[in-house]
C-alpha cells in the first residue's frame, strides 16, 4: 500500500485543542481575582443526540466524572480584552465551522455559558479572532496590554482547564522566531508549560498585562508559541483576512500543489455567517486546487501518456475485489489495493475490506436471501454489512466499543463519473466526533464495491470532490452467479451506460446466450452447466477504441459453478505498442501465430484439461484486435473431446473488431 497522503488542513496551525492541567506559578495574589475573572473557557455543546447503535451499553462510567457530566465540549480558553470584546485563537472557533456540535460559546468558572454574539476581526494565518457575546458577564474584567515586553523576563500562561479554573504556570520569554510562510512577522518563543486546552489563552508579564496569546508547541523542541498581542490590536477593524498556505495533494499520484488560501470578507457577522463566508471561500479555493492540480499535466494522466500503455494493453483484473488506478514511481499507472481479512455475513454473504492511499475499500458480497433491489434501495442495510468487519468503533475510557449501525445517512444522492457509472453516495454522521462516513457504492452483480473515507465535518465539500474525481480511476469486475446479474440488470437506472451495448439471454438448462457490440457468443449445457449457480464475470477495462479510450468488456468468464473448474472464457487482446516491453510483444506473436497455447492443442494440468484458440474479427494481415478463447475441463477428457468442446464454444462466435 502506499503511503497514506497528506490532506488540505483547515487550521493554520497545531493547536491545543484539548484540556490539560498543571500547577499555578507565583504572581502577585491581587491580581489573580481579576485574570479569573478575564478568562473564560471556550464550549460548544455536546449533540444531544446519536443516531448510532453499539455491540453493547455505552459504559460512560469509566470516563472521568466531569466530562461524562458535562453537556459541553471544552475546545480552548478565551480572554477578555476590553470594549466587551474577547480573543482566543482563530483555530479554536475554527472547531465550530459546518460542526456537528452546537456553536462555540464562552463559559466562565461559575458555569455559565456566554453565547457570541459578531465576529469582529479575524485572521487565519496570525491565528487570533476578536469578538463580542450576546450577553456581558456581571462580573468580567478586561485585562491590560503590554505591547513591548523584554526578552528573558518571567511571563505565564493562563488557560482554563475543562471547568476546573484557571491554570497558570511560569516560564521565560526566551526569544523571537519568524513565521514560516513569508518571515511577515514573529512569533513569541517562550518556555511555560502550555497544555492542551491552553490554546487562545493570554500569555502575561510579571504584572498581569497581556503580552500575547497561547497558540501552539514547537515540533521540535521544549517551546511554546504565542501571537503578539500589538498584532491584534493593529489589525484592521470588521475584516476577515485569510493568507496561508495550503499543500493539496490527490490520492492517485505524488504531485502537490504549493499555493495560497488568500482571501478576505467584511465583518462583524454572527457566527453561523461568519462559518458560512469562509466555508464557501474555502470550498472554492479546494474546487479550483484539484482543478489545477489535474490539469498540471494533462498528457500524463491516466488514461494519456506513456505510463498508461501498460494498462491499456494489459488484460483486465477478474477478481472481485476493487483497486485504484495510481500512478508509480517510474511513471506508470497501475493497481492499487491492499485487501483484509474477509468477515463472514449470513446466507453466503461477506465482506472483504481494503485500502488503497487513505481510501477505505469494500467488496460486499450480499446474502442470499436479500435481493439486489433490496440492498441498492437501502443504504443502511449496506451499511450495517459493512460494519459487521467491525472498523468502526467509539472510545470510551480505555475501552473500544464496536458500531453495529450509523442508522440512516443524512444524505443519499447518485454520481455520474466519466465513464459513466452510477455510484451510490451516502454520507452519515458520527456526532460525537464532529465527523462523517462518506460513502460511494458502485451496484455490480453480487452486491457492491464501495470507497469509503471519514470525514472532519468541515472537511465534507473537499471530501467529496476528491471521492468523486477518484471514482475516475476505479477498477473493478463484475462478477456473480447469473441468478444475481438476473436481479442486478433488473436495476436499470443503476447500471453503467456500458451495459446498453450488452445483451445476456440466461435460459437455465437450456442455452446461454452473451451479445455486445463487438463479441457474441452462445452455448448449451452440452459444453457446461447451465444453472443458477453457474458463474459469469464480465472483466472491464480501460482500452483504446478508434482512436478513443473507452471502459469496456474486456473479458468474459464463465463457471458452472463457483467451486467448479469447468469454465469457459473469450479474452480481448490488443497489439502492443511499441514502447512496450518483449513480454507483451512475445504473448501478441504467439496469439497471432496461433503458437502453443492457442494452437487448438488439448493440454493437462494438474488434474484440468485445457485448450486454448484464438478468433478473429476479418481475415487481415495485421490484425489489431484477437480474442483468445480458452475452455477448461476437471478431469480426464480425450483430445477429441476437448476439441469438441471448442467446437460447441466457437460454434455461434463472431468478433465484429478486429
Amino acid at each position: 500500500m502506499r503511503p497514506a497522503l497528506r490532506r488540505l488542513a483547515l487550521l493554520a496551525v497545531v493547536g491545543l485543542c484539548a484540556i490539560g492541567t498543571g500547577h499555578a506559578a507565583s504572581l502577585d495574589p491581587a491580581v489573580l481575582p481579576k485574570i479569573r475573572a478575564a478568562t473564560f473557557e471556550v464550549v460548544a455543546a455536546k449533540p444531544v443526540s446519536d443516531p448510532r447503535t453499539y455491540e453493547k451499553p455505552l459504559p460512560l462510567e469509566l470516563l472521568p466524572y466531569q466530562e461524562r457530566n458535562d453537556k459541553y465540549y471544552s475546545v480552548g480558553t478565551a480572554f477578555a480584552l476590553g470594549n466587551h470584546r474577547y480573543v482566543t485563537a482563530a483555530h479554536v472557533l475554527q472547531v465550530g465551522i459546518d460542526s456537528l456540535w452546537g456553536e462555540p460559546a464562552l463559559r466562565d468558572a461559575s458555569g455559565h455559558v456566554y453565547a457570541i454574539d459578531k465576529i469582529e476581526k479575524y485572521s487565519l494565518q496570525q491565528d487570533f479572532v476578536v469578538f463580542t457575546l450576546a450577553t456581558q458577564p456581571a462580573h468580567a474584567a478586561a485585562l491590560e496590554v503590554n505591547t513591548k515586553p523584554a526578552l528573558n523576563e518571567v511571563v505565564y500562561a493562563v488557560g482554563n482547564a475543562l471547568g476546573t479554573g484557571v491554570v497558570i504556570r511560569d516560564g521565560l520569554y526566551t526569544s523571537d522566531t519568524p513565521e514560516d510562510q513569508d518571515g511577515r512577522w514573529k512569533w513569541m518563543r517562550f518556555s511555560a508549560a502550555a497544555s492542551p486546552g491552553n490554546s487562545g489563552g493570554p500569555l502575561l508579564d510579571t504584572d498581569g498585562k497581556v503580552i500575547g496569546i497561547v497558540l501552539m508547541k514547537s515540533a521540535n523542541e521544549n517551546l511554546n508559541y504565542a501571537l503578539p498581542i500589538g498584532k491584534v490590536l493593529d489589525a484592521p477593524d470588521h475584516v476577515a483576512s485569510i493568507d496561508q498556505r495550503m499543500p493539496y495533494q490527490f490520492d492517485v499520484f505524488d504531485t502537490i500543489l504549493s499555493n495560497t488560501f488568500k482571501t478576505e470578507f467584511a465583518l462583524p457577522l454572527g457566527f453561523a455567517d461568519f462559518s458560512a463566508a469562509f466555508q464557501q471561500r474555502f470550498n472554492a479555493y479546494a474546487d479550483g486546487q484539484l482543478k489545477a492540480l489535474l490539469a498540471k499535466e494533462p498528457d500524463q494522466l491516466f488514461p494519456h501518456g506513456a505510463g498508461s500503455n501498460a494498462m491499456l494493453h494489459s488484460m483486465p483484473s477478474m477478481g472481485n475485489f476493487p483497486a485504484l488506478i495510481t500512478r508509480d514511481n517510474d511513471g506508470t499507472w497501475s493497481l492499487a489495493r491492499k485487501t483484509g481479512d474477509t468477515t463472514t455475513l449470513p446466507n453466503n454473504g461477506y465482506v472483504t475490506p481494503g485500502v488503497a492511499g487513505q481510501n477505505l475499500l469494500f467488496h460486499l458480497r450480499k446474502p442470499d436471501d436479500v435481493s439486489s433491489a433490496q440492498l441498492y434501495g437501502d443504504p443502511v442495510k449496506m451499511m450495517d454489512m459493512l460494519a459487521r468487519v467491525g472498523f468502526m468503533t467509539r472510545d470510551i475510557g480505555p475501552e473500544k466499543i464496536r458500531i453495529t449501525s450509523l442508522g440512516k445517512p443524512r444524505s443519499d444522492t447518485l454520481y455520474t463519473d466519466a465513464w459513466q457509472r452510477r455510484w451510490q453516495v451516502r454520507t452519515w454522521t458520527m456526532p460525537t466526533e464532529n465527523a462523517l462516513v462518506m460513502t460511494f457504492a458502485l451496484p455490480v452483480p453480487d452486491g457492491y464495491v464501495v470507497l469509503m473515507r471519514f470525514a472532519q465535518a468541515s472537511q465534507e465539500h473537499d471530501y467529496l470532490i476528491n471521492l468523486q474525481a477518484l471514482t475516475d480511476f476505479f477498477f473493478v469486475s463484475y462478477d456473480g452467479t447469473l441468478a444475481q446479474w438476473q436481479g442486478f440488470l433488473k436495476n436499470t437506472a443503476l447500471l453503467p451506460a456500458a451495459f446498453k451495448d450488452i445483451r445476456i439471454d440466461i435460459d437455465y438448462g437450456h442455452r446461454f446466450a452473451y451479445t455486445s457490440k463487438r463479441l457474441r457468443y452462445a452455448y448449451t449445457p452440452a459444453l457446461q452447466r447451465i444453472e443458477p449457480d453457474s458463474m459469469l464475470t464480465l472483466g472491464f477495462s480501460y482500452f483504446v477504441d478508434r482512436g478513443k479510450v473507452v471502459w469496456d468488456v474486456a473479458d468474459v468468464w464463465q463457471a458452472a459453478s463457483a467451486h467448479d473448474k469447468d469454465w469457459s472464457n473469450f479474452a480481448r487482446v490488443v497489439a502492443p505498442s511499441d514502447d512496450l516491453n518483449d513480454n507483451f510483444k512475445s504473448n501478441w506473436n504467439k496469439i497471432v501465430n496461433r503458437q502453443r497455447p492457442f494452437d487448438g492443442a488439448p493440454r493437462s494440468e494438474n488434474d484440468v484439461m485445457k485448450i486454448s484458440s484464438v478468433i478473429a474479427g476479418a481475415d487481415v494481415a495485421k490484425p489489431v484486435v484477437l480474442y483468445t478463447v480458452y475452455h477448461y475441463a476437471e478431469g480426464a477428457h480425450s483430445p477429441a473431446e476437448m476439441k469438441a468442446r471448442l467446437g460447441l464454444l466457437l460454434k455461434d462466435a463472431h468478433v465484429s473488431e478486429h
